[in-house]
């Protein structure tokens, strides 16, 4: 082998080896920066996570947020939320197994029972209507025929002692020549007189009437029915109407606009109601109240009354009669409230709103918020430690977003200011009572 060709492989040969131990100087600087890499990626989360503060929702922990504030479904505030894992109570599993309608986790506001006099006022809606004891009847005395009627229309307004009709009566017109007979062919005998003149004044007869006839000699042939009563004309009645009233059951006095039936020239008998007079200046407030609210009310309890057609007369009043019955397809009591309405002042009608003052009553309070209600069950939560279980209480009246608590807690539980923050609607439906 010639030199040339000898000194070409040993440098050749010296450069494979230089080239072999590039290559290994660069793996090995490659896994070196790998691998403080990786070590720096593992790290970098640890510390960010360890640094970034969160708040969550104790009843939503879905919700998360990097600063306080408060939940936007529920409304209560959020709590930090601990990223090492470390224990924050004492929970064991037992407690966290158990169904959400009898045991929950939670750290909302609390409550006592407050033990106090609350001056009671119920809410009450009615209507006005007539004062059934102002009602008049005007009614014939005798059998005959309406002469003059000065009555045209009804609701026409009437004074006590104001004509109504004139009745042209035989049986009247008999009598009277009975009286006059005796007047002039026997006047000694004072006993059949006065048996006369008290059978006309009993047929109708005034005693301005009767003067007239004994000093004049002379029978009337028609006489006047005055009014006893004042107010509206609300109804008459003829035989057929009588009748027709009979079969069918009374009807709506303020339903009915026709004319009066009672016509000049038509017979009356003896005894027929012919008009019927309401007064609308008496009247009275009916007024509904809630069967669980009834017991609270009693006759002479102050009353206002806001009516809705003059809302600027409220007017204060007392109760004068509770009805002592429930009213066909009525879960309500009645209670009236009589008052005086001067020139019908609230329309007849009228529906009014009232509210009722009771008095004070001394009990044992809690919000209304506070009380969960399932159908006639009464549930509230009572914290125990650092959760609340759900209990039934025996609870009363409500008044002023307040409820009395009868039975089932004492002064010193604390029960949740707001039950409905700890309901799971489904456990709840499930719920055996």
């Amino acid at each position: 082998m010639s030199s040339h060709h000898r000194k070409r492989s040993m440098v050749s040969s010296q450069w494979s080896i230089n080239r072999a131990s590039l290559l290994l100087f660069a793996y090995c600087f490659l896994f070196i920066a790998l691998t403080a890499c990786q070590e720096s990626k593992t790290k970098q989360p640890k510390t960010e996570v360890a640094a970034k503060e969160t708040y969550t929702c104790p009843m939503h922990p879905q919700i998360i947020n990097d600063k306080p504030g408060s939940c936007p479904v529920c409304g209560m505030d959020l709590v930090k939320k601990s990223a090492s894992g470390e224990k924050v109570t004492d929970i064991t599993l037992n407690d966290l197994l158990r169904p959400s309608n009898q045991y929950v986790l939670s750290s909302i506001p609390t409550v006592h029972i407050q033990l106090r006099d609350e001056p009671i006022e119920i809410p009450a809606y009615g209507f006005i209507t007539y004062d059934t004891r102002q009602v008049g009847t005007v009614s014939s005395n005798v059998s005959g025929r309406i002469e003059k009627l000065y009555v045209k229309y009804r609701y026409q307004k009437v004074s006590k002692g104001q004509k109504i009709m004139d009745i042209y009566s035989p049986e009247l017109l008999t009598a009277q020549q009975n009286l006059i007979f005796l007047l002039q062919h026997d006047a000694e005998n004072k006993t059949l007189i006065a048996a006369a003149r008290q059978k006309l004044v009993l047929l109708g007869m005034s005693n301005q009437q009767l003067d007239q006839v004994i000093k004049s000699g002379n029978p009337v042939f028609t006489v006047a029915i005055y009014s006893g009563y004042s107010g509206h004309i609300h109804e008459s009645s003829s035989p057929e109407a009588m009748q027709q009233q009979t079969q069918t059951g009374m009807k709506d006095v303020s339903l009915i606009t026709e004319e009066l039936p009672l016509k000049e020239g038509m017979y009356v008998t003896k005894g027929q109601n012919l008009f019927v007079i309401y007064n609308p200046s008496k009247a009275w407030a009916v007024l509904n109240i809630f069967s669980g609210q009834a017991a609270m009310v009693k006759v002479g309890d102050k009353v206002r009354i806001t009516p809705e057609t003059v809302p600027d007369k409220d007017f204060r009043a007392s109760i004068g009669f509770i009805e002592p019955f429930y009213r066909p397809n009525s879960k309500t009591a009645t209670a009236r409230v009589y008052f005086d309405n001067p020139n019908n002042g609230i329309p007849i009608g009228s529906q009014v709103k009232a509210t009722i003052f009771a008095g004070a009553r001394s009990a044992r309070w809690l919000p209304e918020e506070a009380v969960l209600t399932l159908g006639l069950d009464k549930v509230v939560f009572v914290k125990k430690e650092d959760a609340f279980i759900a209990h039934k209480i025996e609870a009363g009246i409500v008044n002023n977003h307040l409820i009395q608590v009868l039975n089932g807690l004492s002064e010193e539980d604390e029960v949740a200011a707001n039950a409905q923050y700890l309901v799971d609607s489904e456990s709840f439906i499930k719920v055996k009572q």
